[in-house]
């Protein structure tokens, strides 16, 4: 069976806007900062790394809940969908005030860690203990992001997303040269950010008129999910981070033009995640109303959308090799280490638009201890063995991006056996 391609893009686009407007918000702040100075856009950068990594860590709050709350959706129960909202809201509350605890504790031992001791780690103290004050708002919007992707509303996030951006985007220059509050108002201007999507966010779990109060026993249900997305997320980091040690091992070229490549791919999977993010919405609610078929067809169906999505990135940026890098650096040291990782990276896009695609199929159904295990393997057996030979080799960035290359190609074969099984397609309201 296969479903009406306005009915998958009319929630894959809103979703891409969200998760490119705090990318785009973080380059106004980096560019009215930038004018401060090198010690303020040192220490924005390494505050934005801590908050990047808790948002990174929670996203059971958003991809958890999706697939939780479009089950009940499916089968018609919006009420008790809602609710999952409200418990996913109250779990994102409490997690964020313990983390604004613990952020004031560690603010100055994590910003020397990552930057050393001197005046970049003593600014970036100061932007993080007030920027940390807006995490339990993150992670408020995080849960209402999830419940309205599983009702199938994938339009107010979006707007309310963009209000707090927007609104933010226009006060972190009055706030850092109008009111001469220097770094300390691009934090104010980002918790600004936080409370006004976070506002509007617990405003549509009001007007839904569902009851309110906390559960636990539902919390202690959505942890378990949650612990299984964190444990995979961590994979993808000791990935990633390696990478970029041995990179950095390598050569300063070598590093710099990984970074160059990583953020490519990091920008194209945002691009392909808004598939994801509707799969999840539309696989979950399917298995709600017990409609196996459609949710079996609905995964081929974005499978078949992700590679030729993949495809076509990949054309776009095989023709871009020779202009494309030359945007990001005119150091030419940096400029020839970049094709050691450019035609892995040009290579990759089909296979990552099909792993993306399926990810988000079995995040739908539900399937996060699979999804859990299938990338810690990749890592294991992949990644991280191909990266450190090259360190211990120096095999450069082609070591480093044929380390990756396997990580996706282990997780792409889990993803397709796992789909073509059947197991995953557990219906009812609620995956047992």
């Amino acid at each position: 069976m296969t479903v009406p391609p306005k009915r998958v893009f009319g929630l894959a686009v809103p979703a891409l806007g969200v998760l490119a407007a705090e990318p785009l918000y973080l380059l106004v702040d980096t560019a009215v900062v930038g004018h401060l100075g090198a010690v303020s856009l040192g220490a924005l950068s390494i505050g934005a790394i801590v908050l990047a990594q808790v948002s990174t860590q929670l996203t059971f709050l958003s991809y958890g809940t999706t697939a939780r709350t479009a089950r009940l959706h499916g089968a018609g129960r919006r009420a008790d969908a809602v609710a999952e909202g409200v418990q996913a809201t109250w779990l994102a509350i409490a997690v964020g005030l313990v983390l604004v605890g613990i952020g004031q504790l560690l603010a100055r031992p994590v910003a020397e860690l990552l930057a050393g001791p001197g005046d970049v780690a003593d600014a970036a103290v100061g932007w993080l203990r007030i920027a940390l004050f807006g995490i339990p708002f993150i992670l408020v919007t995080m849960a209402g992001n999830g419940w309205l992707r599983g009702v199938q509303d994938a339009r107010r996030p979006l707007r309310y997303v963009l209000a707090g951006n927007g609104i933010s985007a226009a006060l972190c220059p009055v706030l850092v040269y109008g009111l001469d509050r220097g770094l300390e108002g691009s934090a104010v201007a980002n918790v600004v950010a936080q409370v006004i999507s976070a506002t509007l966010f617990l405003r549509a779990l009001w007007v839904e008129r569902v009851p309110l109060r906390p559960r636990p026993a539902v919390m202690r249900e959505q942890l378990t999910v949650g612990r299984d997305l964190v444990l995979r997320s961590l994979a993808f980091q000791a990935c990633f981070v390696s990478a970029t040690t041995v990179a950095a091992h390598h050569s300063t070229a070598a590093v710099g033009a990984h970074q160059i490549v990583l953020q490519l791919w990091s920008f194209l999977a945002l691009l392909l995640d808004s598939l994801a993010i509707a799969a999840q919405s539309l696989v979950g609610a399917a298995l709600g109303r017990d409609d196996e078929r459609e949710a079996r067809g609905l995964a081929w169906q974005v499978t078949r959308y992700g590679l030729i999505f993949g495809c076509g990135l990949g054309v776009v940026f095989a023709v871009l090799a020779g202009v494309l890098p030359h945007v990001f650096t005119s150091d030419s040291s940096v400029l020839g280490e970049v094709p050691h990782a450019w035609w892995f990276f040009v290579a990759l896009q089909p296979i990552a638009g099909v792993v993306f695609a399926l990810d988000g199929v079995l995040l739908g159904a539900g399937d996060a201890a699979f999804l859990r295990t299938a990338t810690i393997l990749a890592a294991a057996v992949g990644f991280l063995p191909f990266v450190w030979l090259s360190f211990e080799f120096d095999w450069g960035l082609a070591g480093i991006w044929c380390g990756l290359s396997l990580f996706m190609l282990v997780r792409l074969g889990a993803v397709i056996v796992r789909t073509r099984s059947g197991r995953w397609a557990v219906v009812g309201a609620v995956r047992v």
